[in-house]
Formats: C-alpha cells, sequence, structure tokens
C-alpha cells in the first residue's frame, strides 16, 4: 500500500480502513478495531460489507455487491452517508456516518494492493451527501424502502398511502407501460371509472411530488398516452441484482469454480431480506412475483448447499438445508440433501431421524409418503452404505 493512503488510515482520527477494487480490506487502523470489535488480521481480507454490514435508517442495507458505493468509487467519485448503522462485532449496532475517499486511478498504480477507497466512520455525525448521486433506489424483497444519495426516504410520512402502492404496482411492471384502468381495476377493484380516474391523478400527483422532494426527477415515471411507465434505466431495483448474482454464480458453478460461486450466492441471500412486497400480503397482483422469488430463493439455497458440500463443508450445507426447510418445510429435496449432508457431518443417527421428520410432514400435510428415491437414501444410511464425501445429488426433485 503507498505511504500516502497508509498513513491516512494510521494517523486518522476517525475509524478508517482502506479497500481494493473488489470490495476487500487491505487496511484497518486501530480506531476502526475499537469502534467495530475486530483486529486487523480479522478484518483484512474480507469483504468490507461482511464486517460493516451497514443499513440505513429505514432499515435497506447500504452495502451489498455493485452497491452505489462501490460504483462511485470506480469512477473516483467519494461518497457521503450522513446517517446510517453499522455492525459491532458482538452483533450491536452503532449509528454512525460515513466519509470517503476515492482513490485516482494513478495513484492506485503506485503500489501493489491497488487501494480504492478510503473509508472513515465516525459515531452519529453528520455528512452531506453529494447532491449528485440521485438514482431512485428500490428495495423489495423484505421491508419495502427507497434510497437515494445514501439517504433512507420515509415513505412512512407520506400524506397518500396510495402514492406508495402505485410505485409498488408500477415496481411489477417495470419498464412496461400500464393503462390508467388497469391499475384503476387492481387499485380500487369495482370503482366507477370516472371516480377511479380521479383517485389514481391524485395519486400520481402525490407521488411525483414526493418523488421530486427527495430529488427524483420527474421522468422517472413516464407518461405513455394513458399508460404510465416506471423506467427501468433511472432506478436500482433490488431483485435485478439478486438475479444477476445467481445467474453469475450459477455460470461459475458449472465451471466447477465452486468459492467464486458461493461468494456470489451469500451476496444474493443478502438481497434477500423477506418475501417480494412482503407488506402487501392481500395484493393479488403482486403474489405471482411475490411466489417466483420464493422459488429463486429456494433454489439460491440449495446451489448454495450444493458448493458447500463440494468443498466438504458439510455443516455449512446442513446449516443452509435447515434454513431452507424452515421456509419451506415440505420441500422433500431438502430433506434428501439434509441428510446426505448429516451422514457426510459423521451424524447417520440424525439423519434417519431426518427422514422421520420428514415422512411425518409429508403425511401430515398432503397425506402422502416420501418419494422413492428419498426411501432409499434412508435405506442406503440405515444400511451403511453412504459413504463420507458422497454429496453430489443435484435438486432436481420437485417439491412433493
Amino acid at each position: 500500500m503507498s505511504p500516502q493512503a497508509s498513513d491516512l488510515i494510521e494517523f486518522a482520527s476517525d475509524a478508517g480502513f482502506a479497500i481494493d477494487a473488489n470490495s476487500r480490506i487491505v487496511a484497518w487502523n486501530k480506531l476502526a478495531e475499537r469502534l467495530l470489535g475486530y483486529t486487523s488480521s480479522e478484518a483484512i481480507g474480507q469483504y468490507c460489507r461482511d464486517i460493516l454490514q451497514a443499513a440505513l435508517p429505514g432499515g435497506e442495507p447500504l452495502c451489498y455487491p455493485g452497491c452505489d458505493i462501490s460504483q462511485c468509487f470506480k469512477k473516483c467519485q467519494p461518497y457521503g452517508v450522513p446517517s446510517c448503522r453499522v455492525q459491532h462485532k458482538n452483533g450491536a449496532w452503532i449509528e454512525a456516518s460515513i466519509a470517503t475517499i476515492a482513490v485516482p486511478e494513478h495513484a492506485r498504480r503506485l503500489d501493489s494492493t491497488h487501494v480504492l477507497a478510503v473509508i472513515f466512520i465516525r459515531d452519529s455525525s453528520t455528512l452531506n451527501a453529494r447532491p449528485d448521486q440521485q438514482t431512485l433506489q428500490i428495495f423489495s424483497l423484505g421491508s419495502f424502502g427507497l434510497v437515494v444519495a445514501g439517504r433512507s426516504v420515509a415513505i412512512d410520512k407520506w400524506k397518500r398511502k396510495q402514492a406508495l402502492t402505485l410505485l409498488k404496482y408500477l415496481l411489477t411492471q417495470l419498464d412496461r407501460p400500464v393503462h390508467r384502468e388497469r391499475l384503476i381495476d387492481s387499485l380500487w377493484p369495482g370503482i366507477d371509472q370516472q371516480q377511479g380516474w380521479g383517485r389514481l391523478k391524485v395519486a400520481m400527483y402525490c407521488l411525483r411530488s414526493e418523488l421530486r422532494a427527495n430529488g427524483i426527477k420527474e421522468d422517472v415515471i413516464k407518461t405513455s398516452d394513458k399508460a404510465y411507465i416506471l423506467r427501468r434505466d433511472a432506478v436500482w431495483v433490488d431483485t435485478f441484482a439478486f438475479e444477476r448474482l445467481i445467474t453469475e454464480g450459477g455460470e461459475l458453478q458449472r465451471q466447477g469454480q465452486w468459492n467464486d460461486a458461493l461468494c456470489h450466492y451469500n451476496d444474493a441471500r443478502l438481497l434477500y431480506r423477506g418475501d417480494y412486497l412482503e407488506e402487501e400480503v392481500f395484493s393479488d397482483w403482486c403474489a405471482e412475483e411475490r411466489e417466483r422469488f420464493r422459488e429463486i430463493y429456494l433454489e439460491l439455497l440449495g446451489r448454495t448447499a450444493e458448493c458447500h458440500a463440494e468443498l466438504g463443508q458439510y455443516a455449512e450445507a446442513v446449516h443452509i438445508c435447515r434454513k431452507a426447510l424452515v421456509f419451506d418445510p415440505c420441500r422433500e429435496s431438502f430433506h434428501c440433501l439434509l441428510m446426505e449432508n448429516l451422514v457426510n457431518s459423521g451424524y447417520p443417527g440424525v439423519a434417519l431421524a431426518q427422514f422421520r421428520h420428514c415422512q411425518q410432514i409429508l403425511d401430515q400435510e398432503f397425506g402422502s409418503e416420501p418419494l422413492a428415491k428419498t426411501r432409499r437414501l434412508y435405506q442406503e444410511i440405515l444400511n451403511g452404505e453412504i459413504a463420507t464425501g458422497s454429496v453430489n445429488e443435484a435438486l432436481t426433485d420437485t417439491a412433493s
């Protein structure tokens, strides 16, 4: 690391660290150790998002793969976060602010670690975010949230809740025109069209006013004849990042790059904070998309468990399988994978008990028996025919 960057970290008055182009920590000062609890040896080499686990006041994640901050660094732009929470090693949350220095490209070439940025953390400080960071970020997996320029948008204070519902609906149809009649029928079913048109105009006016008040240009929602379009190129959406990470991880997995695939999958798991638009429990217009993302998340967990198993990390694979079964207790493929990994972890007795648990759940929920494949696996474990390290089976079975 260059002497100049080292001095900025070592002699700074705030907790500070430096990251490289892959967002891995390459320097960590004593004040950072004091603030967050991690020693230098524990922090260096880790992704900064895994150490900070930072979130905005509204609960939206600040640190995630390809986040706004990292994109600014790559453009050699600093990024200020006036208010956020970072997590101490012991799990406690710390109210903080973040200031940064983006290292110019010519300076990065001066040392072997190629420092991309220097980041400072201070307890409860106020720093102004850059006015040109005005991309609207939409978090829809879990609690719905909007972020602009590193700040949570206080959607709970919006005067008209239908304006927020309207934005959510347009999000489900991102970049596709939604005719006003369809919006009226979905948001106010059974209402007279003229009255519905009046309500829609008020909701749209309120939505655009709220976005404008937070520095978002009005053309983020485009009007086309009698339809509205939420522009894909004007927003960042967590679901797109989520699916992209899984796609890229799948390609790495097919190439046998298990560690790299696992990194992508773990990053995707960070973005899945809960069901898609989870507050809209009774809204039919997002139910199909919610179920689609639940299936994608379960597939993600399956792939994650497979990668752990290929790396011989059977305890981690067991943990992921149990997590998946909490999410969907009737998913028989995960019962199978859990049984195999329990055997590979040295717990065949627990694997047999897992089969009986699977048998009980399927009987209670569907009045059915486990599939032939599951019963065959049980017999092989019972007869001692499963050798340690034999987890190679893909999750190809459908759920019961």
